[in-house]
């Protein structure tokens, strides 16, 4: 006997099947790797490649086959769109191979005097991503490639009010949208509908979060409508965790359910966010939400609501709820007069009326849509834009946080374990970093996108600790104290207890050699104890000028030493092969 579930044009056992399949056809390793079922009608798995553990997915859904068919189905829209390598540097063959992305990319090259390439966006999206003049072409030079003598790559998109095709570059696409209005389905028009369902989820999430508006509960004889779910809720509640399910409609225009969950046992809230045409698939899509991952007792993590409204509204806070639904919300939300009525809304019809819906929506509010559609793995799956809606990260940030911004460091990093230059010039890079006002915290990882082995010393590096390595290699002690002080503070939560154990002899090390008034030598055999023999002569050898850059390995841009970074090439190129292999 088939499946057959609202909002989905297959029976999930035929999706499935044919997921599983084209994955295996196409040379992917998948297993399902842990599943959660912590109440009724909740389930939630996760997948992932056995041979690139890089590349995994979560799926949710009211029983396990929907969960199953869910993950499925988000690996291979993160698959198609590429998402799984949206953050790491791709190497040099790749870089200047036939296409970088996709067959139908566009190059542009840079212009003498760095201005935007013309027949690159169209006035609409000119107009927002560079509202000032101030974006220069070489902001918009790809992290996958960084190709400067290629030039831009951008992608072709279809503007749904025109028609038009418009090349967007992939470097603001990777910067402003990151996963948000990305799908894959059965059918083109059902993977487009849940696109724009999660964009309409996530901005009208951030109106009613950041403007503090109060929702109107659910009717009881509604969600009576919905036994499944409400068995899901009572469980919740019975474990003591109360629950509020809200129309989050803003009076019947937007297709959006909340649904907060309370933990009196720490006074700490959790809200989730679900949007679709119907109103069922929108509500059941909010409670599995709520727990996708999770167990029971993983609800001990949120923050308490707040009345500290400008906290509530910062950007930075709504990033958070994107990224795992942590931020804080208003105890506003929660008063008894709702800012809307609620509204019985129900769009329901087949996958080609609810995209016809959720469009006439964006057409009201004279939104410019743009949709990428692929098909080269025997899947339909698309890409959505809508700036000014489904933009995660604000526009500034092609300015100040372009994940470009590290590319041209990149090979002077990876050579520092082997290089031989001298304290002044090391001192120098150390300037370079500071002149270029580089965050501390950043990971050297996430800067100059390489994917190093957990646990490594590249692994963990950050910003901070190497300008600490860079002034002990030059010789400058009392700046590598201070940085290695700062490590011991921000990043030895995430070290090895060998790497931990390091950095403490090493900061009593630094400490003893820059006290005049004490002989190094008269210590040695107590540091020896306290440390051990082996980590001791690391660390002094540091500080002698005989060793540097501890732990750190030699690479270069082939990215060759980093088995993790090779394994993810490795998985790229099985899709660069079906790329070739489709209709473009």
């Amino acid at each position: 006997m088939k499946t057959f579930i609202p909002s989905k044009d297959a029976a999930l056992e035929d999706s499935i099947s044919y997921f599983q399949q084209q994955l295996s056809t196409l040379g992917f390793n998948i297993e399902e790797a842990s599943w959660l079922n912590p109440v009724p009608n909740v389930w939630s798995v996760h997948i992932r490649d056995q041979d690139c553990p890089l590349c995994f997915t979560n799926g949710k859904g009211a029983s396990k086959k929907a969960a199953l068919a869910s993950a499925l189905g988000e690996y291979f829209e993160r698959l198609a769109t590429n998402y799984f390598f949206a953050d790491f540097y791709l190497g040099q063959d790749m870089a200047q191979g036939d296409f970088v992305h996709y067959p139908n990319e566009k190059w542009f090259p840079l212009t003498q005097d760095n201005s935007l390439p013309a027949g690159m966006l169209d006035d609409y999206t000119r107009g927002f991503y560079d509202p000032d003049g101030e974006l220069t072409a070489d902001m918009l030079i790809d992290l996958q490639s960084g190709n400067a003598e290629r030039g831009i790559c951008a992608l072709p998109f279809a503007r749904q009010d025109n028609g038009q095709t418009v090349y967007i570059p992939m470097n603001i696409v990777g910067n402003l949208y990151v996963s948000n209005g990305m799908s894959a389905g059965n059918t083109r028009t059902e993977a487009r509908t849940q696109g724009l369902s999660e964009v309409f989820e996530r901005h009208i999430k951030n109106r009613i979060i950041s403007e503090r508006i109060s929702l109107p509960a659910i009717p009881a004889e509604v969600m009576a409508r919905y036994p499944h779910i409400q068995e899901s809720i009572a469980a919740l509640e019975t474990e003591g965790f109360p629950i509020y399910a809200f129309d989050a409609s803003l009076g019947g225009e937007y297709p959006v359910i909340c649904v907060v969950l309370f933990n009196p046992a720490n006074g700490t809230c959790f809200a989730s966010f679900g949007a679709h045409p119907r109103f069922e698939v929108a509500l059941e899509r909010t409670v599995t939400e709520l727990l996708q991952g999770r167990s029971l007792k993983d609800l001990d993590v949120f923050v308490p609501p707040s009345f500290e409204d400008d906290e509530v509204a910062d950007h930075h806070n709504l990033e958070t709820h994107f990224i795992d639904s942590s931020g804080l919300i208003s105890w506003d939300m929660f008063k008894e007069q709702a800012d809307y009525e609620f509204a019985d809304w129900d769009f329901s019809g087949s996958s080609e009326q609810e995209f016809s819906h959720l469009m006439a929506i964006f057409n009201r509010l004279q939104q410019p849509v743009y949709i990428a559609d692929y098909e080269h793995l025997g899947v339909y799956a698309c890409r959505i834009l809508v700036p000014g809606m489904s933009d995660i990260y604000p526009v500034e940030d092609m300015l100040l946080a372009n994940n470009n911004m590290g590319a041209h460091l990149r090979a002077t990093i990876l050579s520092l374990p082997g290089s031989d230059a001298d304290g002044e010039q090391l001192m120098g890079f150390y300037e370079r970093l500071e002149e270029e006002g580089l965050d501390d915290f950043t990971r050297v990882r996430e800067l100059i996108g390489i994917a190093p082995n957990k646990g490594t010393a590249w692994h963990t590096l950050r910003v901070g600790e190497l300008k600490g390595m860079l002034a002990l290699a030059a010789g400058e002690l009392e700046t590598a104290l201070d940085y290695v002080d700062w490590t011991l503070s921000f990043n030895a939560s995430v070290f090895s207890e060998a790497r931990h154990n390091y950095y403490r002899c090493l900061k009593a090390s630094l400490e003893l050699h820059l006290d005049d008034s004490r002989q190094p030598a008269q210590f040695r055999a107590a540091f020896e104890h306290m440390f051990g023999i082996d980590t001791v002569d690391q660390a002094w050898q540091q500080i002698a000028g005989s060793a540097r850059f501890h732990g750190l390995t030699v690479a270069d841009e082939s990215l060759r030493d980093f088995a993790a970074h090779q394994a993810l090439l490795a998985t790229y190129e099985k899709l660069q092969q079906a790329k070739r292999a489709a209709q473009w």
